[in-house]
């Protein structure tokens, strides 16, 4: 039977970080200043109890959920687990920090996630004194069939040693059910501000918080493209989207990609971008019909996406068309109030909004979040030109338990980038293209929480 698709309204409320490398740095160091005759009067602990609280009616408290503190302005984190009454204590030092945890429960086939995150408290020495908690209202979301199962967006270093080649950028969009999946007017778009890792983000009002919060948005770059027509993907299959040049890279690059393939969609409208650097004609191979639509208010010649710290949301109109929603001037806002037609862009609903990923850059001081924990909770950080790419990590658990994954799994995964500055690894082990290559059926995490949910490759999975 097919399933037509059905797109929820998610539901949070503010950031989510977890820096698992960072919170043994700093207990090293912490232990260090806290020995005997040190500095800890001056750099003392206080313990600190966070509490998760759910929407009335819903689930109540339960043991062992995972909460992370982490510092305003540092990258120390630290993580505890609740007790059965739904609070999580842990020390911390003295500074400003922000709380969140993610909670999934499943029943009766159905997966249900709680996301959320607490206000900026200060903790110092009046903290344990006065009796303060902290606390985290969970709003909660349902996981769908369709995800981003990879964003390749940094680009690659060019054979001669020259700098970085990026019209090569990509995604791939994933079945993650054993049902067919349809949708109808599949649409792409970027959000802006265009980095994360800008120097300020005007969004944000004087208590932190981003200003659409309360309307449950996404501020997108007014130029999105469209799939035009009625999309089905296969139980556990997948379709690749070429954002710029859709033919084979390699053969002058051979650290880029190959988006020639008879299979793949471009994002190519000559008619609205001209910019043939970044939208060359697509490879032969293409069909036209594989070519998305693109709506603009014609300030530019190229599709703008970050090549640096992106944010990108796929998402499906509801009860109007996507020409409708490009027309429609009660959705438009424009950054910093300016009146400046390049500073415009597009409220999107978030409960319109397929799935969602965001990429912070490694490094950087000024990284803020820029959609909100109801389609995304958490980021993933990332290092551009080096063909680095953001891969969804597998669900260990329920790919474990398909019957017809019996000795077709592959394990000792080696592609993540743990190893370098700022990089990460699937924890679950599984290298998931070696095992779908073998027949295995995959099912990715889908928390929406790009914290939780993914991490960065060293290579593109359409390289073999």
């Amino acid at each position: 039977m097919e399933m037509k698709t059905r797109y929820p309204s998610y539901g949070f409320r503010a950031l989510l970080a977890a820096f698992a490398v960072c919170l043994l740095a700093a207990s090293c160091s912490l232990d260090s200043l806290f020995k005997p005759g040190s500095a800890k009067e001056e750099y003392g602990t206080y313990a600190v109890k966070i509490r998760l609280v759910y929407p009335a009616g819903d689930y109540s408290a339960t043991k062992g959920i995972g909460v992370t503190v982490t510092s305003v302005n540092t990258e120390a984190s630290y993580t505890a687990e609740t007790d059965s009454e739904g609070v999580a204590t842990m020390q911390v030092a003295a500074g400003m920090y922000k709380a969140s945890a993610t909670d999934v429960r499943t029943a009766e086939g159905i997966m249900t996630i709680y996301n959320g995150n607490s206000a900026s408290v200060a903790v110092g020495p009046d903290w344990e004194a006065s009796g303060k908690s902290m606390e985290i209202d969970l709003v909660s979301s349902v996981s769908h069939q369709l995800v981003i199962k990879e964003l390749y967006y940094g680009g690659c270093q060019k054979d001669d040693g020259s700098g970085a080649y990026s019209y090569d950028k990509y995604c791939i969009i994933y079945n993650n059910s054993d049902e067919p999946a349809t949708v109808d007017d599949l649409c792409l778009a970027a959000v802006q501000p265009y980095n994360a890792s800008s120097s300020t983000n005007a969004d944000y009002d004087s208590e932190g918080d981003l200003w659409y919060s309360s309307e449950d948005v996404s501020l997108i770059n007014p130029a999105f493209f469209t799939l035009e027509q009625s999309l089905t993907i296969k139980p556990f299959g997948q379709i690749v989207i070429a954002f710029n040049n859709a033919n084979d890279n390699t053969l002058t690059y051979s650290n880029s990609v190959d988006l020639s393939d008879s299979s793949y969609y471009v994002t190519y409208d000559p008619s609205v971008f001209t910019n043939t650097t970044y939208h060359p004609a697509p490879s032969e191979n293409i069909p036209v019909s594989h070519y998305l639509k693109a709506y603009f208010w014609a300030q530019g010649n190229a599709w703008s996406f970050s090549q640096v710290s992106p944010g990108f949301v796929i998402f499906s109109p509801k009860d109007c068309t996507p020409a409708d929603f490009y027309t429609d001037s009660n959705n438009e806002n424009y950054y910093n109030n300016s009146s400046s037609k390049a500073m415009l862009r597009k409220k999107l609903p978030n409960d319109w909004v397929l799935d969602a990923v965001e990429v912070f850059l490694y490094g950087a001081a000024n990284n803020l979040k820029r959609l909100l924990p109801s389609i995304d909770a958490g980021y993933i950080s990332g290092t551009p030109q080096q063909g680095y790419t953001v891969y969804r990590n597998v669900d260990k658990e329920r790919t474990e338990a398909l019957p017809e994954n019996e000795g077709k799994l592959v394990y000792g995964y080696s592609l993540g980038t743990s190893d370098i500055a700022g990089g990460s690894t699937d924890p679950s082990g599984i290298d998931a293209e070696a095992s779908i290559a073998n027949g295995a059926e995959i099912y990715y995490q889908d928390t929406n929480n790009s914290t939780n949910d993914f991490h960065q490759r060293a290579r593109s999975s359409l390289r073999k």
